[in-house]
C-alpha cells in the first residue's frame, strides 16, 4: 500500500498553505469554489501567520489541524449549501498590515472511491482580490460556550452565551453554526431595548458552511449578542464536555460582518454565559429542532493542532518562466519627517520654487465653537495672534525646518499658495482676508484684500476665505470665498476686482450652490481651476479665464466631502485629493489620484499605522511625493509612488493584479497533480491569479472583475 493512500481515506481532512501573494495590503472581494469532483464534502479557508506546514498538503483531520498560531476562518463551501457572497464594497483585509501572511485551505473529503483509478481532484477556491483599500472591511465575531455540560440522557440541554455590544457598528451578512454530533439547532440575536432579532438559525448537522443573515439586523454600542445551542444527551453513558476532541462537544454561532474601514475589527468573540433571566425570553423557535435528512449530515471531526509536520511531496510545475511587471501604488513614508516637526492644526500646503514643502498651521490656536458669533465675527481678538511661527519651509526629502516665518501675523491661518517670485498667498479665516507676505523672513505684508475682521459678500470684503491660486502668466489671483459665502473671485495682479462666481452645472436647471469651496487648484496647462466643494463631495472645474463650467467630479467614494485638491500634469492630469468625515455617508478618510479627463479613481492611500483624521490639505511634489496636512492630529504626512511587483510565475503559482481595475484573482486548489488522470481545463493547476502575478491566457475566463465603488450601510429601522 502506497503513502498516499494511507493518508488519504474517505473522511480525510487535507489542508495546504498559500503566502498571500503580496507584500502590501490586499483586499479579498469574493470568493468562487471550484468543486471538482463528487468527493469533496466541504472546503474552509483560514487565515493566520503560521500554517502547520508552508511545503505540501498534511493531513489536518483530528491531530494536525490548521495553523500553529490562531487561525481565522474566512470562507465555508459544503455541498448543498449556498456559496458566500461578500456585499458590494466589502472585503476581508489580508497581507502586510492585516496579521494575516497566509491561506490555508481545507478540503474535507466524504467518499474517496472516485480516485481509485488514479483520477485526481482538482477542487480549490477562486478568490479575488484587490489592492485598492475597500469602504468596508469583514470580519467574524465568534459566540462560542466553554462550560457546557451534557448530561448522559437527559433529553435537552441549553449552552447559552450573551455580551454586550460596546464597538462601532457592524452589519452581519451571514452565519455559520458548529457543532459536533449532539448539537440540534443552533439561533443567533441581537437584543436592542428587550427586543430579540434574530440574525440566523440552522442545524449544525447541514453542511458547514455560512448561510446568509438576516438582511434587517444591524448591531451597534449598548445592543447584546446572544446565541444558544440545543444538545442531546440520548445515546449517551457519561457527561459530554467542551472540548477539543471528537468525543467532546462545540457550540459555536460565526457572524460573518462588516464595518466601516476606519474603525475595523477583523475578529471578535464571546464566551460568556448567559443569565437565566435573560434567556427567559428568547423566542421559541431557538428551542425547536431542525430534522435533517441522513444525505444532508455532515461528517465532522475536531481540527486540533500538533506539532506532527507530515510533508508529503506535491510535485510541482517549477520550469516556468519568471517575469516580473511593474506598477506604482502610493504608500506612506512612515520615517518622515525624521523629528517632530511641533505643529498646531495643519490648515494649508505649499510648495515654493525650490520644491520645498511650505507649512501653515495655526499653532496654539484653535478653531473651535466659540471662535466665531452667528455674524461669522471673531470672538477671541482678545487672544492675539499666533506667537509662533504660522509658516514653515521643510525639506521635503527628510522633514528638517529650512526657514521659519509669521509671527505674531495671523490668527486662524487657512490656505497658503506661492507665486513665481516666492511670496506666500494666505487666506486667515478670523481676520477674512487674503495677505500677500514677503518670504525673506521679514514678515512683510504686501498686499491685503477684504478689510481685517470684517466678514462681506460684496466686492472688497470675504467672509472666512478657504483658499488661493495665483496664475503664474497672468498674475491674476483666485480666492475662494468661502464657509459663509458661496464663490469664486477673481482679482488682477494688483487686487483689482475683476468677477466672480458660483457652482457650475451641465443642467442649469439643477445648479447646486457651492457648500463651502474649500480649496483651489490651478491647471496650468489647462489654463483652468478647480475647487474642492467640500460639503457637496465634489470637484468642478472651470475656465480660469471666463469662469466657464467644465465638468464636475464626484464619487461615491468620496462620502459627500471633498476637502483638498492638488494637480500634477502628468499623463492627461492627475488631481489628488483628501476626502474628510461624513455623518450621513461613512467611507474611508483617504487620499485619492484621479484621472482628470476620464474622473476614474486610480489609486487610494493612507497612513500605515495611524488613521486620517481630518486632512485638510494637500500637495504634489516635482518628483512625485505626496504630502497631506491633518489638521486634526497636527501632522503631515508623506506619500511616495512604490513599485508593486505584479506577474510573478513561480513554481506553478500565478498570481495577477488586473491592470487598471487592480482586482484579480486567486486560485488556491489541486492537491494531488503528480497523479495522472483526470483533470478539468483551468481547475487542474496550483495557481494564484491574484494581486501580484501573471495568468495563463487559457484561463482568462476569471478576467471579469468589476470596480468597486463606497456604498453606504445599509439603513434600517433596526
Amino acid at each position: 500500500m502506497s503513502l498516499f493512500s494511507l493518508i488519504f481515506q474517505s473522511d480525510t481532512y487535507l489542508c495546504m498553505a498559500f503566502p498571500v501573494p503580496t507584500r502590501q495590503d490586499a483586499y479579498i472581494v469574493d470568493f468562487i469554489p471550484l468543486a471538482s469532483m463528487d468527493t469533496v464534502h466541504h472546503m474552509l479557508l483560514f487565515g493566520c501567520q503560521t500554517p502547520v506546514s508552508t511545503h505540501s498538503f498534511w493531513d489536518c483531520g483530528s491531530v494536525q489541524g490548521t495553523c500553529e498560531d490562531e487561525a481565522a476562518i474566512m470562507y465555508a463551501w459544503a455541498r448543498n449549501a449556498p456559496p458566500t457572497k461578500l456585499p458590494k464594497d466589502v472585503g476581508f483585509k489580508v497581507g502586510r498590515s492585516s496579521g494575516m501572511s497566509y491561506f490555508v485551505l481545507q478540503i474535507h473529503y466524504g467518499d474517496i472511491s472516485a480516485f481509485k483509478d488514479h483520477h485526481r481532484d482538482c477542487s480549490g477556491l477562486t478568490l479575488r482580490m484587490t489592492s485598492r483599500p475597500q469602504p468596508f472591511i469583514a470580519g467574524i465575531y465568534l459566540l462560542m460556550s466553554v462550560d457546557t455540560v451534557i448530561l448522559p440522557g437527559q433529553r435537552v440541554t441549553d449552552a447559552d452565551v450573551a455580551c454586550d455590544y460596546t464597538s462601532y457598528p457592524i452589519y452581519p451578512f451571514a452565519f455559520r453554526t458548529h457543532t459536533h454530533h449532539l448539537g440540534k439547532v443552533v439561533s443567533g440575536y441581537r437584543i436592542r431595548d428587550g427586543k430579540w432579532t434574530l440574525i440566523g438559525r440552522q442545524s449544525p448537522q447541514l453542511p458547514q458552511a455560512f448561510y446568509p443573515a438576516n438582511k434587517q439586523v444591524n448591531v451597534k454600542y449598548g445592543d447584546t449578542l446572544a446565541a444558544r445551542c440545543v444538545f442531546t444527551g440520548e445515546g449517551k453513558t457519561s457527561k459530554t464536555y467542551i472540548g477539543g476532541t471528537s468525543d467532546d462537544e462545540m457550540c459555536n454561532f460565526y457572524i460573518m460582518y462588516y464595518m466601516e474601514s476606519r474603525h475595523a475589527i477583523p475578529y471578535m468573540n464571546c464566551m460568556e454565559m448567559g443569565s437565566e433571566e435573560l434567556f427567559q425570553h428568547i423566542p421559541p423557535e431557538a428551542n425547536v429542532p431542525i430534522n435533517v435528512s441522513p444525505s444532508h449530515t455532515n461528517s465532522v471531526m475536531h481540527l486540533g493542532q500538533s506539532t506532527d509536520d507530515r510533508d508529503h511531496a506535491v510535485v510541482l510545475d517549477t520550469n516556468k518562466p519568471e517575469t516580473v511587471d511593474q506598477d506604482y501604488h502610493f504608500e506612506q513614508v512612515s520615517a518622515w519627517p525624521q523629528s517632530s516637526l511641533q505643529l498646531g492644526q495643519v490648515s494649508g500646503l505649499a510648495l515654493d520654487s525650490d520644491s520645498n514643502l511650505v507649512i501653515f498651521h495655526r499653532g496654539d490656536h484653535h478653531w473651535g465653537a466659540d471662535s466665531f458669533n452667528n455674524q461669522a465675527k471673531y470672538q477671541q481678538r482678545s487672544l492675539g495672534p499666533i506667537q509662533q511661527s504660522a509658516i514653515l519651509v521643510v525639506d521635503p526629502s527628510k522633514g528638517s525646518i529650512l526657514k521659519a516665518s509669521g509671527r505674531n501675523m495671523f490668527f486662524l491661518p487657512h490656505g497658503i499658495t506661492t507665486d513665481k517670485e516666492n511670496n506666500y498667498w494666505v487666506t486667515d479665516v478670523a481676520l477674512h482676508q487674503v495677505l500677500k507676505v514677503s518670504s525673506d523672513g521679514k514678515d512683510k505684508t504686501l498686499m491685503a484684500l477684504g478689510e481685517a475682521f470684517i466678514p462681506g459678500s460684496d466686492n472688497n470684503h470675504f467672509c472666512q476665505p478657504t483658499d488661493v491660486a495665483v496664475d503664474t502668466e497672468s498674475g491674476n489671483i483666485f480666492v475662494s470665498d468661502g464657509y459663509c459665502n458661496a464663490r469664486i473671485i477673481k482679482f488682477s495682479a494688483d487686487g483689482k476686482y475683476l468677477s466672480e462666481w458660483g457652482a457650475g452645472s451641465s443642467d442649469r436647471r439643477r445648479r447646486i450652490p457651492f457648500h463651502i469651496p474649500h480649496s483651489l487648484v490651478l491647471l496650468p496647462d489647462k489654463k483652468e481651476i478647480c475647487v474642492a466643494d467640500r460639503e457637496n463631495g465634489r470637484i468642478q472645474c472651470f475656465i480660469a479665464e471666463t469662469g466657464e463650467f467644465v465638468k464636475e467630479i464626484k464619487k461615491d467614494e468620496f462620502g459627500g466631502e471633498v476637502f483638498a485638491i492638488s494637480y500634477s500634469p502628468t499623463g492627461d492630469g492627475l488631481i489628488f485629493a483628501v476626502n474628510g468625515e461624513s455623518l450621513s455617508r461613512p467611507v474611508p478618510i483617504r487620499g485619492f489620484v484621479i484621472d482628470y479627463s476620464t474622473k476614474d479613481i486610480l489609486d487610494t492611500f493612507s497612513p500605515n499605522k495611524k488613521e486620517f483624521k481630518m486632512p485638510h490639505d494637500i500637495a504634489e511634489t516635482r518628483d512625485g511625493s505626496v504630502f497631506v496636512g491633518d489638521a486634526s492630529s497636527k501632522s503631515v504626512y508623506k506619500f511616495t509612488a512604490e513599485k508593486l511587483h505584479h506577474s510573478v510565475k513561480k513554481a506553478g503559482i500565478e498570481v495577477q493584479e488586473l491592470e487598471g481595475k487592480a482586482v484579480g484573482s486567486l486560485n488556491l486548489g489541486n492537491f494531488f497533480p503528480s497523479h495522472k488522470g483526470y483533470s478539468r481545463q483551468g481547475f487542474d493547476q496550483l495557481s494564484t491569479e491574484g494581486s501580484d502575478q501573471e495568468r495563463n491566457d487559457e484561463d482568462s475566463s476569471d478576467s471579469e472583475n468589476e470596480e468597486y465603488s463606497a456604498l453606504p450601510p445599509p439603513q434600517s429601522s433596526s
